[in-house]
């Protein structure tokens, strides 16, 4: 659905954003797009989307470049912003407006989201609003234009513990094989159940790439106790850990019978506090050796 392949970007020459980078999406998963402050999380989803142009490298979407803008592409994505700049019109007006530019819209899925959302007032104007009840207007729309790629920067701020619960629940049933949601967040405890794969965006090029199984297959996040803290550290096998009242809560290589539980906080701390590492755990085989290894092996022969 999405592939990227050598790409370079940066707002000005002397700083790169992206260095290199590599990507690839498939269709039937909600991805969930993690990173620092500034490493470019929206840049790259402007980029998917074709709002903003690559310097170098390829980006294809639906086998077409996103900076030529092709209606059928456009037709197929729809992107939610983190700032919302909403014209003064009712929701009524808003579906009237823009629904047109999306073929596969259904009416009766927009008005069933907002029944869970709980917005009954439909001729309200969006500018009278509070920023929650636009974001869940917004998202509401978003998932009803059924497109194939739904971008979500950050969609539940602003949104209250009640509409958080209610964005997973309309997230799970909307996502179909042919689709893929990318969805941009540092609000990792609110969506941690919806999504299923993880990217990791850090220093211009994508660190983690992988869905949940395999990395619940390789990864192992469990409360340690002091002994146990101390011999896996002195085994090598823990790539993370921070104090809990239980006692140290880690981030492993994976430990055979452990019962733990995916934490995606934690996985995102693991991987830049112990990128080599995340390397070769998550790395493709290149004949017999981890692509981390190979390129290592490269560079010293170099």
């Amino acid at each position: 659905m999405i592939e990227i392949k050598n790409m370079n970007f940066g707002y000005v020459p002397q700083r790169k954003i992206f260095d290199n980078l590599n990507l690839s999406l498939e269709a039937g998963h909600i991805y969930g797009l993690l990173g620092k402050n500034g490493v470019g999380k929206t840049t790259l989803l402007k980029i998917i989307s074709g709002l903003r142009f690559c310097n170098s490298g390829t980006v294809s979407v639906f086998g077409m470049k996103p900076e030529q803008r092709n209606p059928e592409m456009l037709a197929d994505i729809y992107f939610v912003t983190e700032e919302m700049d909403v014209p003064t019109v009712s929701v009524n007006e808003y579906v009237k407006i823009y629904a047109p530019f999306y073929p596969n819209f259904s009416i009766s899925d927009f008005e069933n989201y907002l029944r869970q959302f709980e917005i009954a007032d439909m001729e309200q104007k969006l500018t009278k609003m509070s920023h929650g009840q636009k974001k869940k207007v917004l998202v509401s729309f978003a998932l009803a234009t059924n497109t194939k790629l739904l971008i979500m920067d950050e969609p539940t701020n602003g949104m209250d513990i009640p509409s958080k619960s209610t964005f997973r629940k309309v997230v799970a049933s909307a996502i179909t094989d042919d689709k893929a949601f990318i969805i941009s967040t540092h609000q990792v405890r609110d969506l941690q159940n919806v999504i299923d794969a993880v990217l990791v965006l850090d220093n211009g090029k994508i660190l983690l790439n992988a869905d949940i199984n395999t990395i619940c297959d390789r990864l192992t996040f469990k409360v340690l106790s002091a002994n146990e803290f101390e011999e896996l550290s002195q085994q090598g096998k823990v790539l993370y850990s921070e104090d809990n009242i239980a006692g140290k809560v880690a981030v492993c290589t994976h430990i055979d019978d452990a019962d733990d539980k995916f934490d995606m906080e934690l996985l995102f701390c693991a991987a830049i506090s112990a990128r080599e590492k995340m390397h070769e755990i998550f790395a493709e085989k290149e004949n017999g050796k981890s692509r981390f290894a190979s390129e290592m092996e490269t560079k010293l022969n170099n």
